[in-house]
């Protein structure tokens, strides 16, 4: 029985296969999935239904079975639109359950456009595709090393 929260099984299992440096994406509900993906990387669908579950809930549940070096979000280019909201308020939950999940990792964004070639890489081995719908919510992971 494991101790830890994730008890999805498709995901434990690409997660226990990852290793140090391998990048997973927990994306919102607008993301496209099918198509903004590394060529090694999975999908999981867990978008039920607009609004369940959520990035933050997935990131709880992935921080409490993996290590983690880097937390990456997708930034908003200075010309959009949304720009001028300041940061999207999901951001303030993400640190929140960095914080809860003990991890002194910060947030730190990538411009769109950079975020979708991150994820192209061929270290990016999982998309858990959400039903988020608050704006600007895709987590891009950053797998670290397991330490005595």
């Amino acid at each position: 029985m494991l101790k830890h929260r994730l008890i999805h099984p498709a995901i434990s299992d690409v997660l226990a296969r990852a290793g140090h440096h391998a990048v997973v994406l927990i994306a919102d509900g607008n993301y496209p999935a099918s198509t903004k993906k590394g060529v090694n990387a999975q999908v999981v669908c867990l978008n039920l239904m607009p609004g369940c579950v959520t990035v933050a809930q997935v990131l709880a549940a992935v921080l409490s079975a993996v290590p983690v070096d880097a937390v990456n979000t997708m930034g908003i280019p200075p010309d959009d639109p949304y720009a001028r909201s300041g940061e999207p308020p999901v951001w303030a939950e993400f640190r929140g359950v960095l914080q809860a999940a003990g991890s002194s990792v910060p947030l730190a964004p990538i411009l769109k456009w950079d975020f979708y070639r991150a994820v192209e890489c061929p270290d990016h081995v999982l998309t858990i595709q959400t039903g988020d719908q608050a704006l600007w919510a895709n987590v891009l992971l950053t797998i670290g090393c397991r330490t005595a």
